[in-house]
């Protein structure tokens, strides 16, 4: 290589070194998310599965669940806790804890079931990482709304089977879905309140450094 061209390597840009990657702050929140979704879903389509092929309906030929949506037949209790807590297979049209019921409400809870699983993903892209409760809210809402919009779309109504009682008291039948959806919902609380708590002690922090 003669002078000259030792002096042009020299003198050509060099290439600058490739600039590390930042980790994803919502790395661990996305793992919360997925996997606390994903086992919500799996347990309540896993139970509800358990629910229409074993649990006892009169008369027992009926089908399951054409004929119980029908009023042809009915799901037959089964004791957990007398009293208290027992199966029985039911299907409900409507929403969480036979909410809508009516089958005119089909099309309409379908939409919401689909834009309240976006609404958690948007959510979540917006959060903080150290908001742990909103994550773990996030992905029981999600999981709970997957797992009662596939029995809508795939039977027409929502399979439940939970049945709580006190004396003649009755609350309305429900699934593990419905219980990840409370569960996100009060969870969903938390966060506001915590976020509350730490927006007037920063506003508080902000007046004793003016005074």
């Amino acid at each position: 290589m003669t002078d000259d061209e030792a002096k042009k390597s020299d003198d050509a840009p060099k290439a600058e070194p490739a600039k590390p990657k930042r980790p994803n702050p919502l790395r661990k929140a996305w793992i919360i998310f997925l996997v606390v979704g994903t086992l919500s879903l799996v347990a309540d389509q896993g139970s509800k599965i358990w629910a229409r092929s074993s649990l006892p309906v009169h008369p027992s030929d009926c089908s399951v669940p054409a004929d119980i949506v029908a009023r042809k037949c009915v799901g037959m209790p089964v004791k957990v806790l007398d009293g208290v807590w027992e199966w029985r297979l039911s299907f409900n049209p409507g929403s969480a804890f036979g909410l809508f019921s009516s089958g005119q409400w089909r099309v309409m809870l379908t939409l919401v079931g689909l834009a309240a699983v976006i609404g958690m993903l948007w959510m979540m892209r917006k959060s903080r990482p150290d908001q742990k409760a909103l994550h773990w809210a996030l992905a029981l809402v999600a999981g709970g709304a997957i797992g009662n919009l596939i029995d809508r779309i795939y039977y027409g109504v929502v399979t439940d089977f939970v049945l709580w009682k006190y004396k003649s008291h009755e609350w309305p039948v429900f699934n593990v879905a419905d219980v990840a959806l409370v569960a996100g919902v009060g969870l969903m609380f938390v966060d506001m309140w915590r976020e509350g708590r730490l927006e007037r002690e920063k506003k508080k922090s902000e007046k004793s450094k003016k005074a």
